[in-house]
C-alpha cells in the first residue's frame, strides 16, 4: 500500500492523512485505492467513534484528483466520486482538519465530512469551469446539499477564489483557527464527540443524511430511535446524570 496515505487509530479516534505534499496532496488512482482500503478498516472497527481526515504539510490540504492522471485516462472522475461517497456514507462522524489551501475535488472531499475546521490564511477554489470540466452530478449535489444553491454557484459556476473568512461565512468551515491550533482543535472536537453515546450519534447521523436528501424513511428512523431507547447506553446516561459524573458509553 502506498506511503502517501497514512492511517492510525488511538483509542476511539482514527486519523487519515494525505501525505503527498510535493503534489499538493493530489489524489491519483493509487491514493484513492489506499483511502478506500482504510475506509473499509473504519467500517469494520466497532470500537472506532470518530475519523479525522487531514493533509500533510502547511500549504495544501488537497488539490483534488490528479489532473495528470485524469488527462491521461488513468483516473476517472467516477473513482474519485466513489471515494467521497464512501466517506460521506460512514456511520461514524468525520472531521476534516483542513491544514492549508483546498482546491478542486479537495473541496468535495472536505464536504464529504461532517465537520470542517480550517486555518486563517488559507484559500479555496474549484477551477473546473476554468479548465473546461463539468463537475460530476453527484459531486454537484453534495455542494448544494451541504452549502445551498447560492454558495454552490459561486464555487462551481464562477470558480470564485475564497478566503478562509469567506469559507467560514458561507458555512463551508464550521470552525476557523490559527494554523498552530488546528491539530488541537480537531482532537478536542473528536474527543468530545467520542465521549457521546455512539448508538445515538449513528442514528441521528443516518436520519440527518436522509433529511438533507429530502427523504426520511420514517420506519428506519423509528427503529433507530427505539434501539436507542432500549440501549444500555441510555440507562448509563441517566445513571451518570443522577450520580453527577461523566457517562461511560459502550455503544450497546
Amino acid at each position: 500500500m502506498t506511503d502517501t496515505i497514512l492511517y492510525e487509530r488511538t483509542g476511539h479516534i482514527a486519523r487519515l492523512v494525505l501525505k503527498n505534499p510535493e503534489q499538493h496532496n493530489a489524489l491519483g488512482q493509487e491514493q484513492l485505492l489506499a483511502i478506500q482500503a482504510h475506509l473499509e478498516t473504519v467500517r469494520q472497527d466497532s470500537q472506532l467513534r470518530v475519523l479525522i481526515i487531514t493533509g500533510w504539510g502547511d500549504k495544501t490540504f488537497c488539490a483534488g484528483a490528479s489532473l495528470q492522471q485524469l488527462g491521461s485516462g488513468e483516473l476517472t472522475g467516477d473513482a474519485f466520486q466513489e471515494t467521497t461517497d464512501q466517506i460521506a456514507a460512514l456511520e461514524i462522524p468525520t472531521i476534516c482538519a483542513i491544514n492549508g489551501n483546498v482546491y478542486g475535488g479537495g473541496v468535495e472531499l472536505a464536504l464529504s465530512c461532517d465537520f470542517r475546521i480550517g486555518i486563517v490564511g488559507s484559500k479555496l477554489r474549484v477551477p473546473a469551469a476554468a479548465i473546461g470540466l463539468c463537475y460530476p452530478a453527484s459531486g454537484i449535489n453534495r455542494f448544494v446539499e451541504r452549502l445551498g444553491l447560492g454558495a454552490a454557484k459561486r464555487m462551481l459556476l464562477a470558480a470564485e477564489a475564497m478566503s478562509a473568512e469567506t469559507m467560514h461565512d458561507l458555512g463551508f468551515l464550521d470552525h476557523l483557527v490559527q494554523p498552530a491550533g488546528l491539530d488541537e482543535a480537531a482532537e478536542k472536537l473528536a474527543r468530545e464527540i467520542a465521549a457521546l453515546a455512539p448508538l445515538a450519534i449513528k442514528a441521528m447521523k443516518h436520519i440527518l443524511q436522509q433529511a438533507a436528501a429530502g427523504n426520511i424513511d420514517q420506519d428506519q428512523a423509528r427503529a433507530r430511535a427505539d434501539q436507542c431507547l432500549q440501549s444500555e447506553d441510555l440507562q448509563e446516561g441517566f445513571t451518570a446524570q443522577r450520580e453527577k459524573r461523566s457517562p461511560r458509553f459502550k455503544g450497546q
